[in-house]
């Protein structure tokens, strides 16, 4: 065996339930278990090698017919994810869509340069580098985007030759195994395997694997690092955010209100990248503050399934708890209680005078709510948009290039967007922030496989000969 967990582990069951009828169970499985999960990391490492000899044409391929596999599946799949994790219909049709779209995208790069050819400082011969597979590429992922994170992470690590063990989060057990079936239909037994499970599972992967991505909580995501950092493997980690959106006075109130409240209720605020945190500068203050208001009024929490929701149900009660303990003790201008139905609904909420030091300016609550505040300069809003833990992503509605750039300059996040919403990713470009947000290389795009990836250096002389 790999790893060396330690202990007893009761069996143990994993329940997903639909979050817009709780009655519903979506799935009901067997906790993978601590020693199963290791024994599913060691033969990973078998089929990884198998995997990568066969060479790029063959991944390559793999990984076209797993894109069309999912293409295929795209309106079984976003059905599933609407019923297991209330995922409104619309997005859930999306994310398969660009889940299908990474695919396609990473079943190219097997053809890529793994490294480049260098002269010598001296003498004769010349000098290689080239970046091989890690092995085993275990993925701890979150409920919220059910196929595209577990995509986004798996497809370069298997183009770059590596295998991948997936630990689902258990809201999300169903779509990870239905997945599982549609990529291991053209993919070699071993080289995609998932595994149900909680934190026992989660803590024997980092154990026997030879790279960890996470995505997921500060509080989970540290506790990976440390433990990846011990073994000595590369991990990294997304730990999600506190995400502001900089309004300027000379910003269309209107427009700006409906990009924000967009990424303010879409999917009832269960994004990492969703706004929890709205300045306006200056007089754009009063417009903004009717503006936003107005907007989140108009977006009520409905139904998933249908295809106009936008703001869906909470995962849990437990989350949706959390988002109204946090709207109890603050002026709200919007929201702040539970909605009507069966399931863990809740209305988009907006606050305002909200204390320094409240739980809204410090914490990812990850529900529905914002708050509202005040910058007399954009000097001051960018302060305020940097004093918080985390670092990810950041927008800025403005009609004045100068004043945007200059805004660019100081925000210290990962990712900065421009008179559009804080949600939304491009899957092709690198993927993370800063702080408490991110830890190690970024995702996404190319930059994916140099982290799935190590580099050698071979350095090639010509043999000398004695004379005869």
């Amino acid at each position: 065996m790999t790893g060396t967990p330690t202990g007893p582990q009761l069996a143990t069951r994993v329940v997903s339930r639909n979050p817009s009828d709780p009655g519903d169970v979506v799935a009901d499985v067997a906790s993978t278990g601590i020693w199963r999960t290791v024994e599913a990391a060691d033969r990973a490492r078998d089929a990884h090698r198998a995997w990568y000899a066969g060479g790029a044409a063959a991944r390559s391929a793999a990984l076209t017919s797993a894109a069309h596999a999912v293409e295929q599946a795209a309106a079984e799949l976003a059905d599933l994810a609407v019923r297991e994790v209330g995922k409104p219909l619309s997005e859930a049709r999306a994310e398969v869509a660009r889940t299908v779209a990474i695919l396609r995208y990473y079943s190219q790069l097997p053809y890529d340069a793994t490294g480049s050819v260098h002269e010598p400082a001296g003498g004769t011969g010349f000098l290689l580098t080239r970046r091989r597979p890690r092995g085993v590429a275990g993925l701890i992922t979150p409920w919220n985007f059910p196929y595209a994170i577990p995509v986004w992470k798996a497809a370069p690590a298997l183009a770059a030759g590596n295998s991948v063990v997936l630990k689902p989060a258990p809201e999300a057990t169903a779509c990870a195994l239905r997945l599982a079936e549609l990529l291991q239909q053209t993919l070699p037994d071993g080289v995609f395997t998932v595994i149900p499970g909680g934190a026992p599972e989660g803590n024997a992967l980092v154990s026997a694997v030879d790279a960890v991505s996470f995505t997921g909580s500060t509080v989970t995501g540290s506790a990976v690092v440390r433990t990846a950092t011990a073994r000595g493997i590369p991990v990294q980690a997304e730990m999600g955010g506190l995400n502001a959106a900089l309004v300027l006075p000379d910003a269309d109130p209107a427009r700006a209100a409906a990009d924000i409240a967009a990424a303010i209720a879409g999917y009832a605020g269960q994004k990492c990248t969703a706004t929890s945190r709205v300045v306006a500068v200056g007089p754009a203050l009063g417009p903004l503050r009717d503006a936003l208001a107005d907007a989140l009024r108009a977006i009520p929490a409905a139904d998933p399934a249908q295809p106009a929701t936008v703001c869906g149900p909470l995962i849990s009660e437990q989350a949706r708890r959390k988002v109204l303990d946090a709207a109890c003790d603050v002026p709200l201008l919007a929201g702040g209680k539970p909605a009507e139905g069966p399931g863990w609904y809740t209305a988009p909420t907006l606050a305002e005078q909200v204390p320094s030091g409240h739980q809204l300016l410090r914490e990812e609550v990850f529900g529905p709510i914002a708050v509202l505040l005040h910058a007399a300069d954009l000097d001051q809003a960018v302060r305020m948009t940097n004093a918080v833990p985390y670092g990810l992503v950041t927008s800025v509605h403005t009609g004045d290039l100068d004043a945007a750039l200059h805004g660019l300059d100081g925000l210290d996040t990962g990712m900065v967007r421009l008179n559009a919403p804080s949600t939304g990713v491009d899957f092709h470009l690198p993927f993370g922030g800063t702080k408490s947000s991110s830890h190690g290389p970024r995702e996404q795009g190319r930059s994916a496989l140099d982290f799935y990836t190590s580099s050698r250096t071979y350095s090639l002389h010509r043999a000398t000969m004695s004379a005869t």
